[in-house]
């Protein structure tokens, strides 16, 4: 069975949008911003995937309530403005009744996330040994430095790395629901 149309054009719009998400992963680790054009990318690839599918007026409903929701959250100082742009994006990226699920997700991956770094904290405040078994080098090293940095001073987690998970569970359909 061949592949023609549209229904070659989900995957590929699918690939550019995973690919733009892993950007924003690893420069949300390394700088700590989400750049606007990957925010951007996510949001055409969502928009024209929705519009092939006939979900266009549902997807913009979805990703304008979402919107709304963090644009509170980032005025209060909880989430990032690039956080903010991303994670609407990416609500334009999932099918509209899988909207609920991608915020669910994306929340328990923020708390698996923020547990991780809280326990990251605990073990940096005890002082590791110079001979600890964790010794990155070159690029990797740099990183590990910055976040360490990060994680010591209690600074922004590079939430990121949640919507991006929260979009893979939601994509995978790893709930049962509907």
């Amino acid at each position: 069975m061949s592949m023609t149309g549209p229904a070659l054009l989900h995957p590929i719009l699918m690939l550019a949008a995973a690919t733009a998400l892993l950007f924003a992963v690893v420069h949300d680790v390394a700088v700590r911003t989400v750049p606007n054009r990957v925010s951007l990318i996510v949001a055409a690839m969502g928009l024209v995937l929705n519009t092939l599918d006939g979900q266009l007026v549902p997807a913009l409903f979805g990703g304008g309530l979402v919107f709304a929701g963090c644009w509170y959250c980032w005025r209060h100082g909880w989430i990032g403005g690039g956080d903010v742009k991303l994670l609407t994006a990416c609500t334009l990226l999932v099918p509209p009744t899988s909207v609920p699920e991608l915020v669910l997700f994306t929340a328990i991956a923020g708390g698996g996330l923020a547990l991780i770094y809280l326990a990251l904290g605990a073990t940096l405040l005890r002082r590791l040994p110079a001979d600890a078994t964790l010794r990155p080098s070159g690029l990797l090293r740099r990183i590990w430095r910055a976040e360490r940095r990060r994680i010591r001073r209690r600074l922004s987690l590079p939430y990121s790395c949640a919507i991006s998970v929260g979009v893979l569970l939601t994509l995978s359909g790893a709930l049962p629901i509907g």
